[in-house]
């Protein structure tokens, strides 16, 4: 049960204000709860207070740290079915994927937990020629300071504990502004930050209008910017940071190559799932299948059944697996560019339309490449079907975009993964599934459009963290 309003944190401290910013039921559009929207004299109070707790967040000791992290994975877990029902209502996510991403959510913490007390450095052996001769180093990592974190809209509470949990685990003190539309993960995970012993305004979450969130990147008492949406807000912001150190995880057009070899049965599970979950609004999301020839009818007669078997709807349902969009507006926009698709010779070979923010989920083939659809992020319940002879053809066909997230390859052949893996112009190739395969452990990011830096706790921590090195001299 929702609670009438929430408030937001300030240095740590539940703070309620007069402007208030509703947040809907992505399914019936009805106002559910609204939240505390921060003015830019919060925004400065939070961090001037960040600013003063940095020394006392970089002396936690690790072991403080880790129970830190610890108590919020148990009041996760306490809380769960709250979690999972707020998700799936604030996020429109249907309730199977909310429980899923409540785990993750756990998960993430715990690898922080784990990883707080294995920030390690380094002893390096200086004696490479005679003038080094007597000269030791050793270096270790150290918190960059204040960060600023900008999540998104798709995953409320995963992404942000991609943020937060590092952070803590690295003793970085933290802004964090969520996404409009999906601003109440972040304040539960706030809810739950303000029951620790953190030091004293060590966190703040601020749910702001565009006009505020500026100082998210322009103050200079913040030391990193760490963003993930959009490729056109990412770069603008990395371009505002100035000197900041700055991570962003922006968006993709996913490709998954089917080989000759590929089990069409579990590859047609697997490319259903990857497209369609959460309604395609994943960055990951398999936007482009590319198939062997050999075996292209059978997969696309296997992919077109089991996507019109597909249930649609209400997202509280149990047997939901598409709900809807975040908002009509965005599934206007991707019925339009399917509608554009087909107009430039692209087929529909199931779905194609759209009931206010829910879109059916949609298969096309045909499409040429210049179509909005297959150059650009579709983020939405959208796959665009190909086909291919040679295989370095595919690999050719998944780099030719602006976008280098992940990629996926179904093949048995040894020499080709490892082809993929040397040419894919991406941050990761996953054999044997779908590009849209991540767990919280990995080292997560993308290359050209799709991004700057890596996450994954341990990655995110080391992107937090600067090397301090020590040298010593051993006279004559």
């Amino acid at each position: 049960m929702l609670k009438k309003t929430y408030p937001y944190y300030l240095a740590g401290e539940a703070t309620h204000s007069a402007e208030q910013s509703p947040v809907t039921d992505k399914y019936t559009q009805e106002v559910v709860t609204t939240v505390s929207i921060a003015n830019q004299s919060a925004i400065d109070q939070a961090l001037s207070a960040a600013a003063d707790a940095k020394e006392a967040m970089r002396r936690l000791a690790p072991f403080q740290r880790k129970e830190i992290l610890n108590y919020c994975v148990a009041r996760f877990k306490e809380r769960f079915d709250e979690l999972a029902n707020s998700l799936c209502i604030e996020a429109g996510k249907p309730i199977r994927d909310a429980r899923g991403e409540v785990t993750r959510l756990i998960d993430t913490f715990e690898i922080a937990a784990e990883e707080s007390v294995r920030l390690n450095g380094e002893v390096m052996n200086l004696e490479i020629s005679p003038r080094a001769k007597g000269y030791r180093g050793i270096y270790q990592r150290v918190p960059v300071g204040v960060c600023s974190l900008i999540t998104p809209f798709n995953f409320p509470l995963n992404l942000v504990a991609h943020k937060i949990a590092p952070a803590i685990a690295t003793g970085c003190p933290f802004i964090l502004k969520p996404a409009t539309k999906t601003p109440l993960g972040a304040l539960l995970i706030g809810e739950v930050l303000a029951e620790c012993d953190l030091p004293r305004g060590s966190f703040s979450i601020l749910p702001c209008d565009r006009r505020s969130a500026a100082s998210f990147t322009t103050d200079e008492r913040i030391q990193m910017v760490s963003f993930t949406g959009s490729p056109n807000v990412g770069w603008k912001l990395k371009q505002q940071s100035g000197k900041k150190k700055v991570t962003l995880e922006l968006g993709g057009n996913a490709a998954c190559i089917i080989d000759h070899d590929a089990d069409i049965q579990d590859a047609t599970a697997r490319l259903i799932i990857g497209a369609f979950y959460q309604s395609g609004q994943s960055c990951i999301g398999v936007q482009r299948i590319i198939a062997h020839q050999d075996i292209y009818p059978q997969l696309k007669a296997s992919l077109v059944e089991a996507t019109t078997k597909l249930i649609c709807g209400d997202p509280k349902q149990e047997s939901t697996f598409v709900g809807p969009m975040i908002s009509e507006s965005e599934a206007e926009r991707l019925h339009h560019w399917i509608k554009q698709a087909e107009q430039l010779g692209g087929k529909i070979l199931c779905g194609g339309e759209r009931s206010d923010a829910m879109l059916q989920p949609t298969l096309l083939e045909n499409v040429p490449r210049e179509a909005q659809i297959y150059c650009e992020e579709a983020f939405g319940p959208v796959a665009v079907l190909s086909t291919f002879n040679d295989f370095d053809d595919a690999i050719d066909e998944v780099n030719d975009s602006v976008f280098g997230l992940q990629a996926g390859i179904f093949t048995r052949d040894l020499y080709k993964a490892q082809k993929a893996w040397d040419e894919l112009e991406v941050g990761g190739v996953i054999i044997g599934d779908v590009p849209s395969w991540r767990v919280d452990n990995m080292p997560y990011g993308g290359v050209k459009n799709s991004g700057l830096g890596r996450e994954g706790v341990r990655f995110a921590m080391e992107e937090m963290t600067e090397i301090r090195t020590l040298i010593t001299r051993t006279p004559k």
